[in-house]
């Protein structure tokens, strides 16, 4: 199955989330993140934590590193990895984590901002307030 253009990353402006909280579940099929603030959003000293659970298929789907990209631009990306689990998390530096697959791959580094950006759009858009 081919893609569409990837997901840009997010501005190097733009403010780097706190991380709270990094859980890999037993099955090895989702990672929970919690972020204090809002995901890709300045945090503030009063807004709650925002936890996402980002399955392991959508971030192997979501690897920016160099392989991935070119296969993507060349058209050869296949974004199907239904079944891929997390084998290994490891953090990146200060700014990210480094995540390994069920596939083999594991030269995937994960910037915060980036986990930030993608468990936004996991939770889709605001829905507006509705009053009585």
């Amino acid at each position: 199955m081919m893609t569409s253009a990837p997901q840009p990353l997010p501005a190097p402006s733009e403010p780097v989330p706190d991380i709270e909280e990094i859980r890999l579940d037993r099955d090895r099929r989702h990672l929970h993140l919690a972020f204090s603030g809002r995901p890709a959003a300045p945090a503030s000293l009063n807004a709650p934590a925002h936890r996402a659970a980002l399955s392991a298929p959508a971030l192997r789907a979501a690897c920016r590193c160099a392989v991935c990209v070119a296969d993507q631009a060349r058209g050869t990306f296949s974004a199907d990895f239904a079944g891929v689990t997390l084998t290994h998390v490891a953090p990146f530096g200060a700014h990210g984590l480094n995540l390994s697959f069920s596939d083999g791959h594991a030269r995937g580094v994960y910037p915060f901002a980036y986990l930030a950006a993608l468990a936004a759009d996991a939770a889709g858009p605001d829905l507006p307030e509705v009053k009585p």
